[in-house]
């Protein structure tokens, strides 16, 4: 340990920081929409409609038998192409972009299994009651169900939010400068990338570890 010096890594803090807000924002609209396209596509698994029962579900299919770093790539370079060739001009999306729409995308087949799950363990009872009531099957999701259901989703949520915050790290693939890129890059600057690298470790395990500690104090609370 004598080897190594961890000094270079306070002056670079600020760049550092900027790494960690981008990585930060990828994670949460990556999650916010992820949820909202599972959520839809939960639904339409369930529904009784074959036609989007069984779209929904080669959706999911799909994407969780391809690779995230697939995902990103792909919508980086060939969905301009698509574009262009849809709009006939040339409608570049930028790195920012592409890696939102592809995690988005792609977590969202893992959000619509978590939310079909919480979606079927509400007792189909209550559902039999909004019916009675005169419910529509809108109304019936919006305020009887999908609020049960996310209350016993939420630490599957939150652990699968943990597993995007550490897989946005993949976006140097297409030159996004996220908080693991940031530290490598300052780190071959004063030529301390192992320093650099051994610090970014530290920070996303303490990260990682604190919500996963969250996630099992309220898989205690929920079950209660």
């Amino acid at each position: 340990m004598m080897e190594f010096d961890f000094s270079g890594i306070i002056p670079s803090l600020p760049g550092l920081w900027n790494g960690m807000v981008m990585t930060l924002k990828l994670m949460a609209m990556g999650v916010i929409g992820g949820i909202i396209l599972g959520t839809i596509l939960a639904l339409c698994r369930l529904s009784h409609n074959k036609l989007l029962s069984n779209l929904a579900g080669a959706y999911v299919n799909y994407f969780r038998s391809i690779p995230l770093l697939l995902v990103i790539t792909w919508f980086y370079l060939a969905v301009p192409f698509v574009l262009r060739w849809i709009t006939g001009e040339d409608t570049p999306i930028g790195a920012f972009a592409s890696c939102i729409v592809a995690f988005m995308m792609f977590e969202a087949a893992y959000f619509c299994e978590i939310v079909r799950a919480g979606v079927q363990s509400i007792p189909k009872g209550q559902m039999g009651a909004a019916q009675a009531l005169g419910m529509t099957y809108g109304q019936m999701m919006r305020l009887i169900i999908l609020p049960q259901a996310f209350r016993k989703m939420t630490p599957l949520l939150l652990q699968q939010s943990i597993i995007l915050f550490q897989d946005t790290s993949l976006v140097y693939a297409v030159g996004l400068v996220d908080f693991l890129n940031a530290s490598r890059a300052s780190g071959d600057i004063i030529g301390r990338s192992n320093e650099f690298l051994i610090f970014a470790g530290l920070v996303y395990f303490i990260i990682s570890f604190a919500a996963s500690l969250l996630v099992k104090r309220l898989q205690k609370r929920f079950a209660v």
